[in-house]
C-alpha cells in the first residue's frame, strides 16, 4: 500500500519548509511498503551545524501551523544529523558529509521516490531565497 495521503501533504509541507532554508538534495522516500512505522523518509543536507538547526526549526514551524508535532525528534544536541519523526512521516536533516556517508537513499533504495513540487526542486540562490521571504 503505498504512503496516504495525509503522509503526502505532510512531505510536501515539510520539503518546503526545508527548501526555503536552502537545504540540499531534498529527496522523497515512500517506505510504507518496507517498513511498518512511518510512510516516507524525507532527506535533506545543509552545509554547517547552524543550518541544519535552521531547517530543523522551519520545518517544525511549518507543521505547528497545521497542528502536527513531532512524536520524537533525535539529534539536536550535536546538530549534525536531526531525525524528526511525525510518525507518517520521518525528517532527516544531514550534515552534508554525514548525508554522504550513511547514504540512506542506498539503504531505502527500494522505497520508490516521491515527486516534490516544484518550488522544491528548482535550483535557489542565496539571493532569490532572501528575495521571496522579503
Amino acid at each position: 500500500m503505498p504512503a496516504s495521503a495525509r503522509a503526502l501533504e505532510l512531505t510536501a509541507i515539510a520539503a518546503e519548509a526545508a527548501a526555503d532554508k536552502l537545504a540540499e538534495d531534498i529527496v522523497a522516500l515512500d517506505v510504507s511498503e518496507t517498513l511498518v512505522i512511518t510512510d516516507v523518509f524525507l532527506l535533506c543536507s545543509a552545509a554547517n551545524d547552524r543550518q541544519v538547526k535552521a531547517i530543523v526549526d522551519a520545518v517544525e514551524e511549518a507543521l505547528d501551523k497545521i497542528d502536527v508535532d513531532p512524536v520524537r525528534r533525535e539529534g539536536e544536541r550535536e546538530g549534525r544529523w536531526v531525525l524528526l519523526d511525525y510518525v507518517d512521516i520521518v525528517v532527516h536533516v544531514q550534515h552534508s558529509e554525514e548525508r554522504s556517508y550513511y547514504g540512506l537513499e542506498r539503504l531505502w533504495k527500494d522505497g520508490q521516490r516521491i515527486a516534490l513540487p516544484e518550488s522544491v526542486t528548482r535550483p535557489r540562490d542565496v539571493h532569490e531565497a532572501r528575495t521571496e521571504r522579503a
